[in-house]
């Protein structure tokens, strides 16, 4: 008994140092956006010596934060809504109905997986200037949609693949077609599923810099990972200003997270009473 409980006494501590060692870059960064300059200089892992919001309402001043903000809402929330309704309707029909095509319609997604986006990107930048894209929040969206879509149906199919057929059954006998079998049987028990596949690509779409910087030119479109670039100078930089600026741009991150998270406990707690 004793071995036990000296056991989860050093399991208790060890999640707690993982937790703090987690946790001190976030603190770090909310105190560093009430200093000043110099504070973050001669005091950089102390507390500032006086909690203002002169930083936060500077940053609204100086930059376009707000375009930078509601770019980078929209284009993470509308990216994460087509993978998961594209990403669920194929996964089902992969993992519920067998033709001779199946099998390499599946492999085609796989190749999503071992393909780098990245590598196409001349192909990408010709398409978008074909369509008249550049310079449009819908070109990241349409990129982020088809590179989160093959990861999202890899994780979904699985999860469709775990669930009895003798759901499918008993509600077909009830009356209900396909769509209603997907949509009212099946999909509220993949709710982990969906959680996951909500944060891993609402993450990606949101710190990405790589594809706003080659296909937004206008500040108005930039989304805030390139939008903060214009805080540091050629030959000074305001850190306060931009840690102000992370500290609200990891706000909706660590928001969409808990929400999914949460979802994700329900999820499991619905299946298993199921």
């Amino acid at each position: 008994m004793k071995t036990s409980m000296g056991g989860k006494a050093v399991q208790y501590v060890v999640a707690y140092l993982f937790m703090l060692v987690a946790l001190y870059p976030i603190v770090l960064m909310v105190a560093s956006s009430f200093k000043t300059n110099m504070e973050i200089f001669t005091s950089p892992l102390s507390l500032p010596k006086a909690f203002s919001f002169e930083t936060y309402q500077k940053l609204w001043e100086v930059v376009p934060f707000a375009d930078f903000l509601w770019n980078s809402i929209f284009v993470s929330l509308m990216s994460v809504l087509l993978i998961t309704i594209f990403s669920a309707m194929a996964a089902f029909y992969l993992a519920r109905f067998s033709f001779k095509w199946t099998a390499a319609l599946y492999f085609v997604f796989l190749l999503g997986l071992m393909i780098p986006v990245k590598l196409g990107i001349v192909p990408l930048f010709l398409l978008m200037k074909s369509l008249n894209l550049l310079n449009s929040l819908w070109s990241l969206i349409l990129i982020y949609t088809a590179s989160g879509i093959p990861v999202a149906v890899f994780i979904l199919t699985g999860f469709f693949r775990t669930l009895p057929v003798e759901l499918e059954e008993a509600a077909r006998i009830d009356g209900c077609n396909n769509f209603q079998v997907f949509w009212r049987v099946l999909l509220p028990l993949i709710r982990p599923a969906l959680a996951t596949v909500v944060i891993i690509n609402f993450i990606h779409a949101w710190n990405d810099f790589f594809f706003p910087l080659i296909f937004i030119q206008e500040d108005t479109l930039k989304t805030i990972p390139v939008g903060m670039m214009v805080l540091f100078g050629e030959y000074e930089t305001d850190w306060s200003l931009l840690f102000a600026g992370l500290t609200l741009s990891a706000l909706p991150m660590i928001g969409v997270f808990l929400m999914a998270s949460k979802q994700f406990m329900e999820g499991l707690t619905a299946g298993a009473v199921k």
